[in-house]
Parts: structure tokens; sequence; C-alpha cells
């Protein structure tokens, strides 16, 4: 069963059980997906899935901010509740350890040795790491390794 197929599934089960939170937040989400299908006419893989909720995670994130700094605790949790609907779906992200260890060896790999080659470092770590870290968490891994 391909994840939008479980996204679906998980739909119908929350309307059966009346979870109106759930069944809105996940609805956002297949409409995210039937957008990017009718945008780039293409049928959507697992991986392009997974992109598509870690975009709506980043962007759920970055209004959970304002609203803590605006002080709205109202539309503050809305977010955080759809967060905690999405993750489930996506990969199990890196330790703070395991990240290190796997640009460090990155690092190696590529023979980077100061700043100057932060560009390179962060083109395949991006690649290499795409769904198991935020690029914020790989951009200060980078920096603190080649500093």
């Amino acid at each position: 069963m391909s994840l939008r197929e479980t996204i679906n599934q998980e739909i119908k089960d929350a309307m059966k059980a009346k979870e109106t939170k759930k069944r809105d937040a996940l609805r956002l989400l297949t409409s995210a997906f039937k957008q990017i299908e009718v945008d780039e006419r293409k049928e959507l893989t697992d991986e392009d899935v997974i992109k598509i909720i870690q975009t709506q995670v980043k962007r759920r994130n970055d209004a959970a901010t304002q609203y803590k700094d605006a002080g709205r605790d109202d539309l503050l949790q809305i977010e955080l509740d759809e967060i905690a609907f999405y993750e489930p779906y996506l990969p199990a992200q890196l330790s703070d350890e395991e990240l290190s260890n796997a640009i460090k060896e990155i690092i190696t790999n590529l023979g980077a040795s100061s700043m100057k080659d932060m560009g390179k470092v962060m083109g395949t770590a991006s690649k290499e790491l795409a769904g198991k870290a935020d690029g914020k968490r790989i951009n200060e891994c980078v920096k603190s390794l080649l500093n």
C-alpha cells in the first residue's frame, strides 16, 4: 500500500471515528497532493508525497512560530495539532549524533577542510540526508564541523 493510499485510509478511519481535526488536517494534505499532480501533470511517488508532507510541516512550524510571537495560542494549537497528524508519515529524523557522524563522513569523503568548502558539503549532505534531517539542522552542523 502506497503512502498516499495509507493517508486516504486514515481519512476514512478518522471520519468513522468522528475525529474532525485529524480528518481535516489529512484532507488538507491530500489537496496539496492533488495540486501538485495538476500543476506538474505527474503521478506522485512515495518520495514526492514525503517531500510534500515535509513542506507542509515546515509551513506549519513557521506559522506556529508567528502565532506564538503574536500571542495567538488558539491558532498555535491548531498548527501544532496538524504537525502531529503529519509526522507519522515522515521518515524517522536523525539524532544530533547520527547527523554529526553522517556529515563528518561526507566531509572526509569530499576532503573538505574549511568554510570555503561549505557549498560542496551542503550540496552532498542535502541530497544524502533528504528526509532524514531538516536543512537548517544540516546547515548548522556543517558550520560547526567546518569551523
